[in-house]
């Protein structure tokens, strides 16, 4: 019974949040498609009434994704592993040159330098002196793609930032049909390449990962190439630099980088096998709908509505069975 509700609530859901917005009529059509998501919403809730664990447990194999180790990073910290998922499709060159440095060690025993509170952790050479092999030092800004091409799981709440928000790939992004433009947003675990004033002075040789609320003002003025998948809290942790923009002021402050390695490179037997709910499907629609209104019996109020940042997209070991 849990299943069959919750594929008629996905049902319901995914022909708003499915529903691609690359088309200039898209944006006229946006209050139809929310009065159409909450219409559905409601009497699909008012069915039966999911928590998140419940959509997650009633999943299919289907619903999830194994990480491609092509475009997989595990950074090597003396706490442990933080395993990053890369953008191609929003940021290939970044994304392809960060890989290019990981292949030629260019990240081993650098460090994080940076850590401000409610905002970012960096890390790269801080001394600027480490040289480069077949990897670019800069790149031409990737901070927005062209819109026509790409179907987002769209939410069906407006959002402060953009007229269009909602998942790809797993990813959150934002987009505004009338220009024909998407790019990806900074919600927290999300990692970007730092960049000097010149849009073009970034590459990946500093990264960044966002700690904090969702700086989304940060949003096309850098060049998102990714996410953390797992390993947030080795970052959050870090101790706060003193320095201006929480540098830290003394070499011995900073965190060692054991290593930056692609997955693919790395022998199986090493490898976090790890699976993410896909974001194009009927389960995560009843999910974000799970997330809108919490069912569970300690909330007393649902929301109603969400922030494209407040929808984490559940990862787990590669194998695990659903209910």
């Amino acid at each position: 019974m849990q299943r069959r509700n919750l594929l008629r609530l996905g049902a319901a859901l995914a022909a708003v949040l499915l529903t691609g917005a690359s088309a200039p009529h898209a944006a006229r059509a946006a209050p139809a498609a929310a009065a159409t998501a909450a219409t559905a919403a409601t009497a699909a809730t008012a069915a039966k009434a999911l928590t998140t664990s419940e959509v997650l447990g009633s999943s299919s194999p289907g619903d999830w994704r194994a990480l491609d180790p092509q475009q997989t990073l595990y950074l090597e910290l003396p706490a442990g592993r933080v395993i990053i998922e890369l953008a191609p499709t929003f940021a290939p060159h970044t994304s392809e040159n960060v890989v290019a440095l990981a292949r030629e060690s260019y990240f081993d025993g650098l460090a994080i330098m940076r850590s401000q509170d409610n905002y970012v952790v960096q890390w790269g050479d801080a001394d600027g002196k480490k040289p480069l092999q077949k990897a670019q030092r800069t790149l031409p800004a990737e901070f927005e793609r062209p819109l026509r091409g790409l179907t987002l799981s769209r939410l069906a709440d407006p959002d402060t930032y953009a007229p269009v928000v909602g998942f790809l790939e797993g990813l959150p992004v934002a987009a505004d049909p009338q220009i024909g433009r998407a790019w990806l947003v900074h919600c927290y675990g999300m990692v970007g390449a730092g960049r000097d004033n010149d849009v073009d002075s970034g590459g990946g040789t500093e990264l960044y990962v966002v700690i904090g609320q969702a700086p989304r003002h940060l949003d096309r003025n850098v060049t998102l190439l990714g996410r953390v998948v797992r390993g947030m809290e080795l970052l959050s942790v870090m101790p706060r630099g003193s320095g201006a923009l929480g540098f830290y002021e003394k070499p011995a402050e900073r965190t060692p980088i054991r290593s930056l390695r692609v997955a693919a490179d790395v022998p199986e037997a090493e490898r976090t096998p790890l699976e993410v709910l896909r974001t194009d499907t009927a389960t995560f629609a009843a999910y974000v709908e799970a997330r809108r209104n919490r069912h569970e019996g300690w909330f007393k109020v649902p929301a109603g509505r969400i922030d494209v940042c407040n929808i984490p997209v559940p990862v787990r070991p590669a194998g695990s069975k659903s209910r």
